[in-house]
């Protein structure tokens, strides 16, 4: 995939990594285009290509009384917002295949998620709008079997599709990231690593997903160093008081600093 297919995409000649960066989930307005502003600051000062993300809602919590949105139409109202103050493309996932063409309207890249890329009517229904699909690798899937999901979106006459890996269970409430798989799916399409989803540590016994934030900046830099295209963050300047996935989230204030080690980390790797 070509990132200059993205809208509004900045830096795509500058070598650098490319970035989709932002909350879990849309919580309101003033949130949303405070985290996109500081991430906006810190990807043009730094020339790196940047997507913001924020789900619209989230459908795949694991209590029924968890946070799932502030209404589909207002959370893609604000994403779009986003994109018109900042100049920047914008990524959303999907759940259902009405999702798909609503979403478009609204966003750059629609992206489905882990537990729904072997779902062919979502796939194809992503991949019929035009626009941009990220596939995110299911935790239970190899990397080889990605492959299968990327045809389904090349059948459809897309050619802009990316693959993400987001770690794979280890056991029942832990993930691991396979370094190997990076290559190997770079093989089908541009590849990107979700740190912080792969820090996850699911099905806590509480119905709240745990994780382990203070290894974000070693599977980032692991990332970079064997070569990945992009990097998947996700951010929030009080994780702790987040409405989804605060605990493994990357605080906004370390934001900038990881992001000065990583670009250093892609300049000496360029040279080899």
């Amino acid at each position: 995939m070509n990132l200059q297919h993205i809208p509004q995409i900045k830096y795509t000649e500058s070598g650098n990594f490319f970035l989709l960066a932002g909350p879990c989930a849309i919580e309101g307005e003033e949130m949303a285009m405070r985290i996109a502003e500081k991430l906006v600051g810190i990807t043009d000062n730094l020339q790196i290509p940047f997507v913001f993300k924020g789900s619209f809602k989230k459908a795949n919590r694991s209590r029924i009384d968890s946070f799932s949105g502030i209404g589909d139409e207002k959370a893609l109202k604000i994403l779009r917002k986003v994109s018109e103050t900042f100049k920047v493309p914008t990524v959303t996932d999907i759940h259902t295949n009405e999702d798909a063409d609503m979403a478009a309207q609204y966003v750059d890249v629609l992206q489905i998620p882990a537990f729904l890329v072997r779902q062919t009517d979502l796939v194809v229904a992503a991949a019929n709008t035009g626009k941009v699909v990220n596939l995110k690798k299911g935790q239970f899937m190899s990397p080889e079997s990605m492959k299968h999901a990327v045809q389904k979106v090349l059948d459809c006459h897309n050619e802009n599709v990316m693959v993400t890996d987001r770690g794979t269970m280890f056991g029942y409430q832990d993930m691991i990231v396979d370094f190997r798989g990076i290559p190997t799916m770079q093989q089908y399409a541009t590849t990107v690593l979700d740190v912080t989803h792969s820090l996850q540590q699911p099905n806590q016994t509480a119905g709240v997903t745990g994780g382990r934030p203070d290894m974000i900046e070693t599977i980032a830099k692991a990332g970079i160093a064997v070569g990945v295209d992009g990097i998947f963050i996700e951010t929030h300047f009080d994780p702790a008081n987040a409405k989804s996935d605060g605990a493994n989230m990357l605080h906004l204030d370390f934001f900038e600093s990881l992001m000065t080690k990583l670009v250093a980390i892609r300049k000496t790797i360029n040279t080899f």
